[in-house]
């Protein structure tokens, strides 16, 4: 799931976990865990956490806050 932010497309790019629920799906990014959202279909389930990350992006850009970077696997780290 790529981040974007008024039209800016960030390079980062997060883990979706996806659990079904009695509702439908909920979503959750594994890096950034406070970026949460529940869907009735897992299509809506995964609009809504793109848009959760998007509007979380924004508050902590407005917050001036550090943005949570996602975890890079060992083979890409350097």
């Amino acid at each position: 799931m790529k981040a974007f932010s008024g039209g800016i497309q960030m390079l980062s790019t997060y883990t979706a976990k996806y659990t079904k629920i009695g509702s439908g799906y909920m979503g959750q990014l594994v890096e950034w865990p406070e970026v949460i959202t529940e869907g009735k279909t897992l299509e809506d389930c995964r609009k809504m956490l793109k848009d959760a990350l998007t509007e979380m992006v924004k508050a902590y850009r407005h917050q001036k806050k550090d943005i949570l970077k996602p975890f890079l696997p060992s083979s890409k780290q350097r």
